[in-house]
């Protein structure tokens, strides 16, 4: 974050997060008033998200005060006459700020004008594996090519002896030394059985010599992270999927219009920092993910799956009708340890717990799938708060980590509460209408209209709204609707 310059006279401070479009438009409104700005990441500052709460009764951004004077969102500045807006100037301009003023992070005092506070993204330092000099070798090898079995044909692909071979013949290694190196590219996910697994313990000495094996690369399938080795040695998961979603958030921030309402997904695409978040994605393929615990499941997962939406913009483009929506969902994917995952695979298979989604007949894993020991046990249904942002207020949380998780996803469902195009309460007609997002996946909210509304009244903050809810809720009876969902897109061709 920019350093602030010390100032006693007023400012404007808003509070924000990268990549919010609310938080743009807000940025640009305030930018031709030529008063000095104060932008305070929330996302890179948490441990002011409580402090402003409290100041503000709200968890969404952006958040605008001006002075002391505490404003409300970009909606209430664009209601503004502009008399009363040159009245906000003016106090700015010739009044002091007070010891009520909204904090600052720590160590930082007022700002000259400056709107954009955007961390720069962290260096990525890999440890190269042992193997993978090894496997580029292979690769220039003459035993990779087309073999035959039964009926089938595969290609790109060697067999158990001819490995064997060429390890003990150019690599000088015994038959033991051989069998060895063999399960680790197994173990290590270098490489992967051509077909159906064979009947064994998953041991490459256990397969017989004909057993057909694949450069993980050179599996086929449609991941957007396929075709190149992975190199390094295996990352923590949620240290890779942190930096994944961080570079790929300050990318999306860098061409997001100054109206915050398109993205220049094309000029996105060729930024050199697409390439570099493209070679680190690679490194998924083999990151290890058996050991994960709840948190760090939820975490990394999700972090994955909001990063590749916008990598699967870049590659397919946004979706614009149903049909696009279901392939889109349903073909992006990313290899991760080792497995194919679709961003249906991620929401409705890990983040569900194996459950239908939307237009499923099926579970997305079967019994025998590896990818089902993944699966959380119970369903969480704070995820579909934090899988997107399409409010019209974001949560102040972009990036997720294992260590507040919890935290994170009850802060994500209150600012999506807090949204008229999530939840909107008439108290006359003793009606709730909310999101399609609780129609679509009601069984994991409850399954009834009554556990819906309740479950919304536990997760929402204290606010007029919440008071609205309990009474209709008391009166019983309450009637249940749903908002039309704004499917339009954001891309700027």
């Amino acid at each position: 974050m920019e350093e602030f310059i010390n100032s006693d006279k007023g400012r404007v401070t808003i509070y924000s997060i990268q990549g919010c479009p609310h938080c743009r438009q807000a940025k640009a409104f305030l930018a031709p008033l030529g008063i000095p700005v104060c932008d305070v990441d929330l996302n890179e500052h948490p441990e002011l998200q409580a402090p402003v709460k409290k100041l503000t009764g709200r968890v969404t951004v952006p958040q605008i005060f001006f002075n002391s004077l505490y404003i409300g969102g970009i909606e209430k500045l664009r209601k503004m006459t502009p008399e009363e807006l040159q009245k906000l100037v003016k106090m700015v301009k010739e009044e002091p700020l007070t010891a009520d003023a909204p904090p600052l992070p720590e160590g930082k005092q007022s700002p000259g004008a400056a709107l954009d506070t955007d961390s720069g993204e962290k260096k990525f330092e890999c440890e190269k594996d042992g193997l993978a000099d090894l496997v580029a070798e292979l690769k220039d090898a003459n035993l990779i090519g087309i073999h035959r079995k039964g009926l089938a044909l595969y290609r790109k692909s060697f067999s158990k002896d001819k490995l064997l071979a060429w390890l003990q013949k150019n690599k000088g290694m015994d038959h033991s030394q051989a069998l060895n190196v063999g399960h680790e590219l197994l173990l290590k996910k270098y490489m992967v059985i051509a077909g159906a697994h064979w009947d064994s313990d998953g041991r490459f000495g256990a397969a017989s010599g004909d057993t057909l094996f694949r450069l993980l690369e050179d599996d086929p399938h449609s991941a957007l992270n396929a075709g190149q080795t992975a190199s390094c040695s295996p990352l923590e998961a949620s240290e890779l999927s942190l930096l994944l979603r961080e570079l790929i958030l300050k990318l999306f921030s860098e061409h997001l219009s100054a109206d915050g309402k398109s993205v220049d997904y094309k000029g996105m695409s060729a930024n050199p920092a697409f390439q570099r978040y493209s070679e680190l994605a690679i490194q998924l393929q083999r990151v290890k993910l058996l050991s994960l615990s709840r948190e760090e499941t939820l975490a990394f997962f999700i972090n994955i799956y909001n990063a590749l939406v916008i990598h699967g913009y870049l590659r397919m483009g946004a979706p614009t009708n149903t049909w696009q929506r279901y392939r889109f969902f349903n073909y992006v994917s990313y290899l991760i340890g080792g497995e194919v995952f679709t961003l249906q695979d991620i929401e409705n298979g890990v983040l569900r717990g194996n459950r239908k989604g939307v237009a499923q007949f099926r579970r997305p894993f079967s019994k025998t799938d590896p990818r089902l020991q993944l699966a959380l046990k119970d369903v969480e249904p704070l995820i579909h708060f934090a899988l997107n942002c399409g409010a019209k207020g974001c949560p102040p949380i972009k990036t997720y980590t294992p260590q507040d998780i919890d935290k994170q996803l009850r802060t994500a469902a209150e600012a999506f509460l807090e949204n008229d195009d999530a939840c909107v309460v008439d108290s006359g007609k003793k009606e709730v209408r909310l999101s399609q997002i609780f129609k679509w996946y009601k069984v994991d909210f409850g399954g009834t209209d009554e556990k819906l509304l309740k479950w919304v009244l536990k997760h929402m903050s204290d606010s007029p709204k919440k008071t609205s809810l309990k009474g209709v809720l008391a009166a019983g009876k309450a009637k249940v609707s749903f908002l039309p969902y704004d499917w339009s897109s954001n891309s700027s061709h």
